[in-house]
C-alpha cells in the first residue's frame, strides 16, 4: 500500500465518508489539532514519570483517535462510523484522575508560569494545544453540530493536563513559579 495518493495535491482532502473539503476547512483544522495533541501526548508519555500517569495518557490517546474519527465524519453520515463514542464515563474518568492528583498537591494561590522541567513543559504544551483544539471544535460546532460529550471531554482534558503538569512538578521536584504581577501605582 502506498502512503501517497496524490488526491490532495490540489488542496482538498477526504472526510471519513469520502466527501472532499478544502484542507483548511474547520473540520480538518479540528481533527488535525486533535492529531497534533495526540502526538504531544505521545512525547509526554515517553518522559520519565509514574506508570499510572503513562497508562492514563495512553488511554487518553486512544480516546483522541475516537474524537478525531467523529470529527472527520459529517453529522448526517454519523451512523456509518462503527466505533464507541465518547461517554460521560470517559469525562468522569478525567475528573476522578484530577481529584486524585489534587489531593496530593498544595493549594494553588496564584497563576503558575509554565516550565520548571522539560517534562512539565511538554505537559503545558500539550495543554495549550488541547485548548486550541477545543476552540476549533467550538467553532466547528457553531456551523455543524458536534456531539456535546466531545466538547466536554476536550475541555476536561485540558484541565487534566494542567493538574498533571502540577503533579509532575511535584514528582520531579521542579519549582512552580507563581505569576505575581508587578503592582502599578
Amino acid at each position: 500500500m502506498k502512503i501517497y495518493t496524490k488526491t490532495g495535491d490540489k488542496g482538498t482532502t477526504s472526510l471519513f465518508t469520502g466527501t472532499r473539503v478544502p484542507k483548511h476547512h474547520v473540520r480538518i483544522e479540528s481533527y488535525g489539532t486533535i492529531d497534533e495533541l495526540n502526538s504531544h501526548l505521545g512525547l509526554l508519555r515517553d518522559q520519565d514519570m509514574d506508570e499510572h500517569s503513562k497508562k492514563t495518557l495512553s488511554l487518553v490517546q486512544e480516546k483522541l483517535f475516537t474524537v478525531g474519527s467523529i470529527l472527520a465524519t459529517e453529522p448526517k453520515k454519523d451512523k456509518r462510523l462503527k466505533i464507541p463514542r465518547i461517554s460521560s464515563e470517559d469525562i468522569e474518568f478525567l475528573e476522578q484522575e484530577m481529584d486524585r492528583m489534587n489531593e496530593e498537591l498544595p493549594e494553588m494561590t496564584h497563576f503558575i508560569l509554565p516550565g520548571g522541567h522539560t517534562t512539565v513543559s511538554y505537559c503545558h504544551i500539550a495543554r495549550t494545544v488541547c485548548r486550541r483544539g477545543e476552540r476549533m471544535i467550538s467553532y466547528l460546532h457553531e456551523n455543524e453540530p458536534v456531539p456535546e460529550n466531545i466538547l466536554s471531554y476536550i475541555n476536561r482534558l485540558s484541565d487534566y493536563l494542567f493538574v498533571l503538569a502540577r503533579k509532575l512538578s511535584k514528582d520531579l521536584n521542579a519549582e512552580e513559579v507563581k505569576w505575581i504581577p508587578e503592582k502599578l501605582d
